[in-house]
């Protein structure tokens, strides 16, 4: 079963909303028609792809295969991912490579136990906030979420370490950037 190809259909709207109502029962292409809403040629056409990539089998109804779904998505798991050349930004080549070890694309797949690795990664997500700005913790937060879902983590590293301060007011916690260094924009 070729990987990319069925992590490219399910990021196709049509492809995602047919797999997504065979997930939830069995269906005749009539049934996917009324269910998601798309044309017949539409419907058609996402199933031919879904079954291409054995996803989907076809028998009275057409079935999501969610074991062969599974196993798309384990083996989608353990593909390698390089590092997006964009988190490399700003940062030396030593440090590059450091990152090449956390950062899947650009999200990162661990906190680093090492405290010099885990700088070099504190250094890299400091760059994500604007010298002189404040930022509301949901916006912290938003922005610590795009690399990865521990945010509260981070925040507390990026504060110990001195990349973000806080000040708490009336309630309300304010972040800003107080370390890291200074580079031009990367290109997204």
């Amino acid at each position: 079963m070729p990987i990319p190809a069925v992590a490219k259909l399910l990021v196709d709207r049509d492809c995602l909303a047919v797999a997504g109502a065979l997930a939830a029962r069995p269906s005749t292409i009539d049934e996917l028609v009324l269910t998601t809403g798309c044309d017949r040629r539409t419907v058609l056409e996402a199933v031919g792809a879904l079954r291409a990539c054995g996803i989907v089998t076809a028998g009275e109804r057409y079935e999501l295969d969610a074991k062969a779904l599974r196993i798309a998505a384990e083996e989608l798991a353990d593909a390698d991912v390089p590092m997006d050349p964009v988190i490399g930004f700003g940062m030396t080549d030593d440090e590059r490579q450091v990152l090449k070890r956390f950062f899947s694309g650009r999200v990162l797949d661990e906190i680093p136990m090492n405290r010099a690795k885990r700088l070099i990664v504190l250094e890299r997500l400091a760059l994500e906030f604007d010298l002189g700005r404040r930022y509301a913790e949901p916006e912290v937060n938003e922005i610590l979420a795009a690399f990865n879902p521990d945010v509260s983590s981070l925040r507390r590293h990026m504060i110990d370490e001195g990349m973000l301060d806080r000040e708490h007011v009336d309630g309300v916690n304010t972040y800003w950037r107080s370390g890291g260094r200074v580079t031009g924009s990367p290109s997204s």
